[in-house]
């Protein structure tokens, strides 16, 4: 999921890969040649501010979520950004549905007692559609409010938990896959999902003489040396975060590096994206290759920094905003060719993104809010009107459809695209709601696959 793609230990910071480039050689001819695409730019679509009643088709499954167990959780959690909720397709016909449930307030601790205050139960089942009936279903305990579960295209799913990872299956049988020497706080995957970037938290040993990092499926992935080997001065304190880029299914490690505060970085198969400031509200999208060299995909105009997720190895995501402050997000090819932009009303915000298995498609939910935000006019929660889901074509941009989604969750988690593209379910109004999508438009002069460096 790109949403859960964007708080708390699974914040999604927009940064630079910078800290990554010191570990890439450089490729003196890794630009030659290339130009960015000069066509005339993109007139941005506005998309409708008015808060949806009812969605724009009938759902074609109903599946009550109360005799599942589940629960709304209350308003206390508006803003907090915690994950309660994770729906996916586990199949074009299977759903997992994944909640937290409620339980009772943890006792005060007493001296030299371990705090525990974090853990929660999750209940998992997996429904068949369209009928609802349960397949599987299973019961967790984990143990902070960030994100855990990310689906796989072949029907598995990875469950976070501490310095875990486990490997799931549509029966909800685990088995260890990952442990990093440090608790997991935030995981992504590349479109073709064969690698993953892991944010960890490992406090640097002490005293050291360089900066080692024991990493999964390897007994060590050495950094830079210290300073206070190179200059026999004391080195500064080293961040507690790493970051790595690893392959997922043997855990081997392509980058490794210590960082200050968690990052998000957008990968695909060959390398990651970082965006670089331009001129005035100019971004540089620049994609660094896992073997050497990079290339300047183009320019995007946005007044904040840009958060990027690739929807397909040839497709990325660029989330920005205008000089008002409203929400836009675009579409740019490896090509350096904008597809097209949306434009978001000021009365919405928080936007999340989910990309369909396929590239073909993804959503955006936002909130609807009564006026625009800012530090004149702050949010409080009686002017959140609800939650919009908008399913868009990665093509073209058009909204292929639009919905209310009941409860609220700010960290997503309530809706999902099937393995086709052909279906979405949303949770609304106490059900699961699936619906049946019209086929996705096909990306015009899709440009082949850049040779390897």
């Amino acid at each position: 999921m790109l949403g859960n793609s964007f708080s708390g230990a699974g914040s999604r910071l927009a940064l630079a890969g910078l800290f990554l480039s010191s570990l890439v050689p450089a490729h003196p001819q890794s630009n030659a040649g290339y130009a960015p695409d000069r066509s005339r730019p993109i007139r941005e679509r506005l998309l409708p501010g008015a808060y949806p009643a009812n969605p724009t088709l009938p759902p074609t499954a109903k599946i009550p979520v109360e005799p599942l167990g589940f629960s709304p959780p209350g308003p206390l959690y508006l803003g907090q950004r915690n994950s309660l909720v994770s729906l996916d397709f586990i199949g074009e016909n299977e759903l997992l549905f994944t909640f937290r449930v409620p339980g009772l307030i943890h006792r005060q601790l007493k001296a030299g007692e371990s705090d525990q205050s974090d853990e929660r139960q999750i209940r998992a089942v997996v429904l068949h559609l369209p009928e609802g009936t349960i397949e599987a279903e299973g019961l967790w305990t984990l143990h902070d409010r960030g994100p855990y579960l990310w689906m796989l295209k072949d029907g598995h799913f990875l469950l976070r938990d501490r310095e875990n990872l486990q490997l799931g299956d549509a029966h909800l049988d685990l088995k260890p896959l990952l442990q990093f020497p440090g608790p997991l706080l935030w995981l992504e995957l590349d479109p073709s999902q064969r690698f993953m970037v892991a944010n960890s938290q490992e406090p640097a040993a002490k005293p050291a003489n360089a900066d080692t990092a024991d990493s999964p499926a390897m007994p060590a992935a050495t950094l830079t040396p210290s300073d206070e080997a190179a200059t026999g001065e004391a080195a500064p304190p080293q961040p507690d975060f790493v970051v790595r880029i690893l392959h997922r299914e043997t855990g081997q490690v392509l980058l490794v590096s210590r960082v200050r505060q968690l990052v998000h970085l957008p990968i695909n198969s060959e390398g990651y994206l970082e965006s670089l400031r331009g001129r005035s509200q100019d971004w540089v999208l620049n994609l660094n290759y896992f073997t050497g060299g990079s290339r300047v995909l183009g320019t995007v105009e946005s007044a904040c920094a840009p958060n990027m997720d690739f929807i397909s190895e040839q497709v990325v995501a660029v989330a920005g905003c205008d000089s008002l402050g409203s929400h836009k997000l675009l579409a740019v090819t490896t090509q350096g060719k904008t597809l097209w932009a949306n434009l978001n009303p000021d009365t919405a915000i928080w936007p999340l993104l989910v990309r369909s298995p396929d590239g073909s498609r993804l959503v955006q939910e936002t909130l609807a809010v009564t006026h625009a935000v800012s530090s004149y006019a702050p949010l409080s929660s009686d002017d959140i009107k609800g939650q919009v889901v908008r399913v868009f074509d990665a093509a073209t941009g058009e909204v292929a459809f639009e919905s209310p989604a009941s409860p609220v969750l700010d960290a997503g988690g309530n809706v999902a695209l099937s393995p086709s593209s052909r279906r979405v379910a949303v949770l609304n109004q106490g059900a699961i709601e699936v619906f049946d999508l019209p086929p996705a438009a096909a990306l015009a002069g899709a440009a082949p696959k850049t040779p390897a460096h």
